[in-house]
């Protein structure tokens, strides 16, 4: 027989939550039993919410071992906790609040043994998985054709097939499609990868997920144990979770139904990395008689800018309709600014980028967003030229990227053939050349009257161990183009041979998002239209990115700069002031989202999550003019997320003096 005792009728808490709350929140806290979805809108104090309603089920006499708050980082977790344990000094570290995946390990040292899985397992970091997938490989004798993709490509696809409980031949054909040609051969590595894991004991952070959801589907007595011990389950950010994690919350909250979700619609903007919308619009339909609380109450922006927010997402189909309203002062129209093209664009940000520094905003209150991040390549040309501080959150800098300093470098050969650091970059590109070999084929190259020349002979092939000779010619197809003066002297037809003889199946084969990094080296291709010869293009790099580099500043420092990121990167950041540039038809929304109205509505939400990062000023802008590399100079209309606004929602700018 089991005894529970329970909070006493006279519940008198200690916290005065109507102090804190505002009503929209206060009725989701102190909400009764029973299924919830809470659509939390930008800026409406989702983690008050989350944090509030912890404190609020202590205090009515919940055990804090019975309640269990999953988050997206550990770090999420421990600050609403710790503001639980201030709020109403209890046991706040008694509650199970973590990652799903700091959860799982915690359940499967618990209970592995029931689906045969040693409790004394090892997990795996993210090198361990990629060393692993790597022997797989070359078990199966796969790494004799030359472009098999490397292990991280592999591991996006595994990862993607568990966490959307899909097929790997499925994942390939929806998601990666230029694999088709290795679908097989990555299935079998895929079998084999999780062969070696049992054997030897491994998990990879996918299968702390896969082994809790079988412990839960195929030991009922387990999942009755789990479930009836947590009478709570809370989880943030639930418009991010995917497919596996979502049943694993249904199964953990099987028992008593007591369960919150909370997070907002409006800004689920990661399928790419498998988040599942479905998990939060098909909740009330899971969940018959669920409540549905609506935080409409922004404590960010403007009234002009939420209006622009609303009337942008009003325009998706699938969505909880909700309307933010601003407890802000109001201000200024959002800005659209069109310019004539990506240079002037970047001129033009630089430029009042400094104005807002020299009315005294600080410049760690500036942010220049954009849909991808090849994006801010002419940006961050400029305000390296203008000597304005800039820190991007987006990944390295443009011309840290080893993709372009890849291209970079093999240009710098071609123009100067007793460059040694860039003849053994591009040397170690080669399957089967490494270091040693490598430096065999320079001292070749170096002793020679005619570097290019011999650099590209049979003399070359004959140090070449057997896999290195069969990857050679693609390298050398390159090699062999840019020996020719008239291709050489204008950089972007340069660099269009250098991917089109074999860079781009090199891009397929070593990166995940190789389209992503497609795309860079296509906008540096763009930008070197501006200059004469290959020769001034290099040199215009070099003294650029050797500023850049004086600028860097070291791990610890404090400094002020204004932030560059990708919108999906800001999300769940704030700033006074916000740039969003590159908004033209096929850029934002991007092409290839643009066939489905899913893709489209997702794109939106990424809109609408830039918009709403702005705290008092926005500036909306577009280049009229794009240079592609494919199509030449081409006049943009501006995104379509700019032409269904209201002309009322923004003022137009006009730019002079140029």
């Amino acid at each position: 027989m089991k005894y529970h005792l329970k909070s006493s009728p006279h519940f008198k808490p200690s916290i005065d939550y109507a102090s804190y709350l505002n009503p929209e929140q206060m009725e989701a806290v102190t909400s009764g039993e029973g299924p919830s979805l809470v659509i939390a809108g930008a800026g409406s104090g989702k983690t008050r919410v989350v944090t509030y309603r912890v404190a609020y089920l202590m205090e009515s006499g919940i055990y804090p071992s019975r309640i269990m708050l999953l988050t997206f980082t550990n770090r999420a977790a421990r600050e609403m906790l710790h503001r639980v344990e201030l709020l109403i000094k209890g046991e706040s570290r008694r509650v199970w609040g973590g990652t799903f995946h700091h959860i799982g390990n915690i359940i499967l040292r618990q209970y592995g043994d029931t689906v045969n899985l040693n409790t004394n397992f090892t997990i795996l970091d993210s090198e361990d998985t990629k060393d692993l997938v790597d022997s797989c490989i070359a078990e199966l004798s796969l790494r004799t054709h030359s472009m098999f993709p490397k292990a991280k490509v592999l591991l996006e696809v595994i990862s993607r097939s568990t966490g959307a409980d899909r097929t790997v031949i499925d994942v390939i054909e929806k998601d990666f499609s230029y694999l088709l040609v290795f679908a097989e051969e990555i299935e079998k590595v895929g079998q084999l990868y999780v062969r070696k894991k049992r054997t030897m004991n491994l998990v990879d952070f996918d299968d702390l997920l896969l082994y809790w959801k079988k412990i839960l589907t195929d030991v009922p007595a387990v999942r009755e144990k789990l479930s009836e011990r947590f009478l709570h389950i809370l989880v943030d950010e639930y418009q991010d979770t995917n497919r596996i994690q979502a049943e694993i919350v249904d199964l953990m909250a099987s028992r008593h139904k007591n369960l919150m979700v909370v997070g907002d619609d409006a800004q689920s903007i990661y399928s790419f990395r498998g988040a599942c919308f479905d998990n939060i619009i098909n909740f009330p339909e899971r969940y018959p008689g669920a409540k549905v609380f609506k935080l409409t109450t922004n404590y960010r922006s403007t009234d002009e800018i939420l209006s622009l927010a609303n009337e942008s997402i009003a325009n998706n189909k699938r969505q909880f309709p909700k309307v933010l309203n601003s407890v802000q002062r109001a201000g200024a129209r959002p800005a659209l600014v069109p310019l004539e093209n990506r240079s002037r664009e970047a001129e033009f940000v630089s430029q009042r980028v400094l104005d807002l520094i020299d009315e005294g905003m600080p410049m760690r209150e500036i942010a220049v967003l954009y849909r991808s991040h090849y994006q801010s390549m002419d940006l961050q040309m400029e305000l390296t030229r203008r000597r304005i501080p800039y820190e991007v959150r987006s990944g390295l800098r443009f011309f840290e990227q080893a993709h372009i300093k890849d291209v970079i470098s093999y240009l710098r050969a071609a123009l100067n053939p007793m460059d040694e650091i860039s003849w053994t970059r591009i040397l170690k590109l080669v399957p089967g050349i490494g270091n040693i070999t490598a430096k065999k084929i320079w001292e070749h190259i170096s002793a020679s009257e005619t570097p290019l020349e011999t650099a590209v002979s049979d003399g070359v092939s004959k140090m070449l161990t057997k896999r290195a000779k069969a990857n050679w010619q693609k390298y050398r197809s390159s090699m062999e183009t840019l020996k020719d003066e008239t291709v050489l002297s204008r950089p972007p037809e340069a660099i269009r041979e250098i991917l089109e003889r074999g860079y781009i199946a090199y891009l397929q084969s070593s990166y995940e998002n190789y389209e992503d990094r497609l795309e860079d080296i296509e906008q540096l291709s763009n930008y070197s239209e501006h200059f004469k010869s290959t020769k001034d293009f290099l040199s215009d790099l070099a003294l650029l990115t050797n500023v850049q580099a004086e600028d860097v500043v070291e791990p610890g420092e404090e400094s002020e700069s204004i932030v560059l990121s990708t919108i999906h990167r800001a999300k769940g950041l704030e700033w006074s002031r916000v740039f969003i540039i590159g908004l033209t038809d096929g850029n934002f929304p991007s092409a290839k989202s643009m066939g489905s109205l899913e893709g489209e509505e997702e794109e939106r939400r990424v809109f609408y999550v830039a918009v709403t990062r702005a705290k008092d000023e926005l500036y909306l802008c577009y280049p009229v003019m794009d240079d592609r590399w494919r199509d030449g100079s081409i006049i943009k209309r501006p995104s379509p997320f700019i032409q269904e606004l209201p002309e009322r929602t923004y003022e137009q700018w006009e730019v002079e003096g140029y």
